[in-house]
């Protein structure tokens, strides 16, 4: 309420007013701001709770929903999650979701009117430079000119697949010893290097960068991965498609629309079970070592990504269908 308060001192318009949420715990700040201004609430789904809780497990998810009596903590924290997810979404006029996947989910599991639901994709401003002098840029970092750089963007996090990344990634090895793997992004650093400690000298951990260094390692790796198993409209898939890296993802949620399988990059399954989920690390490792060992493959994949990236993902784009989203809300009353 107090926050509403604030809002009327400044807020003198009373038409075609758009209050937008991002965090989906403020259901009663839309509650409020329902009873003080003429006004739609619209609401970003940036995230599921329950989708970090289960790795994904949309039929975990709905095992545990179906149950009259629940097993453990985490089961009641999922149920808890979804019910307050659902309080938010009866507070507010319309939804954005990142993904189609998402807007199913909403619709199937949550029951939500599908009408009151929009897909917007993320977008970014063009960083990618035009010119690139790979060799200098290797030459900066310490790389080899000889190694191929496998590059992981991210937190090290379990609901990113790492620990199946760096298995595959030690069978590649095997087979292909001028590769190293990059990975970008804070976390559990120890917790990962204790699993990759035979194979340490080909792995290099930078820790969180800057966007300047974080966009010198897109502009020289070879290929990108990405093994989660939760995500909307990743930023570093757009990053990796900006950069013209063709991308190895995961077909969890919202990755598998991202990428065009055997066009802008490779799929690899996330495998469901009733207690868990997990990859294929075989099947990851044949996939890395098919563009390695391809570099002419690499290089149209890269080029359809980038095709993909100026087609759907720009700041521009995004721009423009927000623009016609938030326009669109006051027709009816027109």
């Amino acid at each position: 309420r107090n926050i509403v308060y604030l809002l009327k001192l400044h807020i003198k318009s009373t038409e075609k007013i758009v209050f937008h949420l991002n965090f989906n715990q403020c259901n009663v700040l839309a509650i409020e701001l329902k009873k003080s201004f003429n006004c739609y609430i619209l609401a970003i789904v940036h995230y599921l709770d329950w989708a970090n809780f289960l790795l994904g497990n949309l039929g975990r998810l709905r095992s545990i929903l179906a149950k009259e009596q629940l097993d453990d903590n985490q089961e009641e924290l999922v149920r808890n999650s979804v019910e307050n997810d659902r309080l938010f979404y009866a507070a507010v006029d319309h939804m954005v979701c990142l993904s189609q996947y998402t807007r199913r989910v909403l619709c199937e599991e949550y029951f939500l009117d599908p009408t009151k639901i929009s897909v917007v994709l993320n977008g970014m401003k063009d960083y990618a430079p035009k010119i690139i002098d790979r060799k200098s840029l290797r030459c900066k970092w310490w790389f080899s000119t000889q190694e191929k750089i496998i590059l992981f963007v991210g937190r090290l996090d379990d609901v990113k697949g790492l620990k199946y990344l760096i298995e595959a990634f030690r069978k590649t090895l095997r087979v292909y010893p001028q590769c190293r793997l990059v990975m970008a992004g804070d976390g559990a650093y120890n917790a990962y290097m204790k699993v990759a400690e035979d194979i340490s000298a080909k792995i290099t951990y930078t820790g969180f960068l800057d966007k300047t260094k974080l966009y010198e390692l897109y502009s020289i790796a070879d290929i990108g991965v990405m093994p989660s198993f939760h995500e909307q409209c990743s930023y570093v898939a757009i990053e990796m498609m900006m950069h013209g890296i063709p991308l190895i993802a995961s077909t969890s949620t919202g990755l598998k629309e991202m990428i065009e399988d055997g066009i802008t990059g490779l799929h690899i399954p996330v495998v469901e079970y009733p207690d868990r989920v997990e990859i294929d690390t075989s099947l990851l490792a044949e996939k890395m070592l098919y563009l390695l060992q391809n570099p002419e493959e690499v290089e149209q994949l890269g080029k359809n990504a980038r095709k993909r990236y100026e087609k759907y993902y720009t700041s521009i784009t995004m721009r423009e269908n927000m623009l016609t989203l938030y326009q669109g809300l006051f027709v009816d009353n027109d």
